[in-house]
């Protein structure tokens, strides 16, 4: 049991030397983020307004909203597969065809930067420009819209 555990860990030391470290970084990265496509369900809502655009509002609430279920659904199992498999290569992403390798938004939304003292570029206004909850989905107010 001990020669098999120190045989597994020194492989697994020896892949993460031997790769370097762009590769697995860039795959452990895309994996955490797809981990948490469940919770942010971009390509849910990126879905059901595409489809309500080509094949109209009726259609959107249902198939769309199957379909882009489908692909959060799908975009989480990659992401727990990328997670696990990050130090092993192949680094290039995972099912390509059906989803893309970076996260999607809504084609209404892109994120901007929050609405925050750090970012504002005057003070004594009391408020600066940019997203007010980018965190909250459906949440797309900004104070200023340039």
């Amino acid at each position: 049991m001990r020669a098999s555990l120190f045989f597994l860990s020194s492989v697994l030391t020896l892949t993460l030397f031997s790769a370097g470290c762009a590769g697995p970084e860039q795959k452990f990265g895309r994996g955490v983020n797809n981990l948490f496509e469940i919770v942010r369900i971009g390509d849910l809502r990126r879905t059901v307004e595409q489809t309500a655009m080509t094949d109209g509002p009726d259609t959107a609430y249902t198939g769309g909203f199957v379909k882009g279920f489908n692909r959060s659904i799908t975009r989480t199992f990659v992401g727990l597969y990328e997670v696990v498999t990050f130090p092993i290569p192949s680094y290039d992403p995972v099912l390509t065809r059906y989803l893309t390798p970076n996260s999607v938004y809504p084609d209404s939304y892109q994120p901007n930067l929050i609405a925050d003292q750090v970012f504002a570029p005057d003070t004594s206004l009391g408020f600066a420009g940019g997203d007010v909850a980018p965190m909250i989905p459906g949440s797309r107010f900004r104070i200023f819209d340039n």
